[in-house]
């Protein structure tokens, strides 16, 4: 499943560069028909289904972008998965196509995971010592977790920083018990 969400992913990827393409807005539309089929079992049923035609199936992509006005490259794109039937893996496909945008433009993503909701001001603030930190730009996920006590975590690739309350309690009890 690796290699044809990596080899779809980077294909689009390239469509998107190679045509001039706006990478935020085409993600931004690929996302919502994401979450389009995500959440209408008929939808996934008449895409998938494979004694369907792929003319039939295209038919019912055509009303689809019709009405959530969706760019011709991203229902081309949608397309190529139904004609390969492939639109099973279209979930993992666009979080890679996700990853490689970021890659291309020179972004890191970063899994912000904090005690408190943090406003705008303190997301900018944190977001801006990440990016002094690693050198990269920074497009970061905010979740909350209150067992954390206070402070925040942040997970950047397989590196985690953690500022948390409950992390640095961990570290003063290991440093005890030795």
């Amino acid at each position: 499943m690796a290699s044809v969400t990596s080899t779809y992913a980077r294909a689009f990827a390239d469509a998107v560069f190679s045509g001039h393409h706006d990478p935020d807005k085409t993600l931004q539309e690929v996302q919502a028909v994401t979450e389009l089929v995500a959440g209408s079992k008929e939808l996934r049923a008449v895409w998938e289904t494979p004694s369907i035609t792929a003319e039939q199936k295209r038919a019912v992509l055509d009303a689809v972008v019709a009405r959530q006005g969706i760019s011709s490259t991203v229902r081309n794109f949608i397309a190529v998965l139904i004609d390969h039937r492939r639109v099973s893996f279209l979930e993992p496909i666009v979080r890679q196509f996700e990853l490689e945008l970021n890659q291309r433009l020179g972004f890191t993503e970063a899994e912000i995971t904090s005690a408190r909701e943090l406003n705008p001001a303190d997301r900018h603030t944190l977001e801006a010592q990440m990016e002094r930190l690693t050198g990269k730009k920074m497009r970061a996920r905010y979740s909350r977790d209150v067992s954390i006590l206070g402070g925040a975590i942040v997970k950047i690739g397989s590196t985690i920083y953690d500022g948390s309350v409950k992390g640095q309690l961990e570290r003063i009890k290991q440093a005890i018990s030795i």
